[in-house]
C-alpha cells in the first residue's frame, strides 16, 4: 500500500477520532469541521487506489455512493435539511447496490433464482426493518413516505450485500457485508433516537458504526479489486 494512500486511510482515523471526541465534549459547533473529514479521507483513499480503473462502472458507482454520503453528512449538521440529507444518503445507497452487483460473478437469470429461498435468508433483515418502522411510524408525519422509500432501499443495500455471497472472495464478502449491516444499524439508530426515544449515547453509537461501515465498504471493494477471483 502506498504511502500517499495511507495518509488518506490517517486522515479518515483521526476526523472519526476528533469528530466524536466533539460529541463527548457536546461541541457541536466544531462537527462543522470535522464530519465531512470522515468520508473525505475514504474518497482521497478509494480514488488513488482506483486510479487505474477510474472509468469503470465499478469505480464510480462508490465513488458516487461515497461523494453522496459527504454531501448527507453535511447536509445532516442541519436538522431543517434533515429531509435532503436522507436524500442523499438514499442516492448513495443506490450506488452502493449497483457497485455490490458489479463487484461479484455475474448475477443468475431471475429465472434460476429461488425467490422463496432468498426471502427467508433475508428475513431477519426484513424483520429488523420492519419493527424499526413499527416503532418510528407514530412520529413520522410528512416524513413517512420518504422514510418508507428510504427503508427500502437501505434493506435493498444490505440484501444486494449479502448475496455476493459464493460471488466473491471470501474478504471482500465479509468486508461489505459487515459495512452494509453496520450502516443500516446506523441508520436504525437515527431514526429511533430522531422519532421513538432518546438513545443514550446515540451520537457516538451512530457515528461510530457509520464510520465503521464506510471504512468496511471500501476496503471490501478493494479486497475485490485486489483478488477478483474466488480463493
Amino acid at each position: 500500500m502506498k504511502k500517499k494512500n495511507v495518509l488518506w486511510l490517517y486522515l479518515f482515523l483521526f476526523a472519526t477520532l476528533i469528530d466524536l471526541a466533539f460529541i463527548i465534549e457536546q461541541k457541536i459547533e466544531l462537527r462543522f469541521f470535522s464530519k465531512p473529514l470522515i468520508i473525505l479521507g475514504l474518497i482521497g483513499y478509494f480514488y488513488q487506489i482506483t486510479k487505474p480503473i477510474s472509468s469503470t462502472l465499478l469505480s464510480k458507482s462508490i465513488l458516487g455512493a461515497l461523494i453522496f454520503s459527504l454531501l448527507g453528512d453535511i447536509l445532516l449538521l442541519w436538522d431543517h435539511l434533515f429531509i435532503y440529507g436522507i436524500g442523499a444518503f438514499l442516492l448513495a445507497h443506490v450506488c452502493y447496490i449497483i457497485g455490490f452487483k458489479v463487484a461479484q460473478k455475474a448475477p443468475e437469470s431471475l429465472l434460476n433464482v429461488n425467490f422463496v429461498k432468498t426471502f427467508f435468508v433475508n428475513l431477519p433483515i426484513y424483520f429488523l426493518a420492519a419493527f424499526t418502522f413499527y416503532m418510528i411510524n407514530p412520529n413520522l408525519g410528512a416524513l413517512k413516505i420518504p422514510v418508507i422509500v428510504y427503508i427500502i432501499t437501505i434493506v435493498s443495500m444490505v440484501t444486494t450485500a449479502r448475496e455476493r455471497y459464493g460471488k466473491c472472495n471470501p474478504a471482500s464478502f465479509w468486508q461489505v457485508f459487515i459495512g452494509a449491516s453496520l450502516f443500516f444499524i446506523s441508520d436504525g439508530l437515527i431514526a429511533l433516537d430522531k422519532f421513538y426515544l432518546p438513545i443514550q449515547d446515540a451520537g457516538i453509537l451512530i457515528m461510530g458504526t457509520y464510520a465503521i461501515a464506510q471504512l468496511m465498504i471500501v476496503m471490501g471493494i478493494r479486497s475485490h479489486i485486489i483478488q477478483p477471483t474466488l480463493s
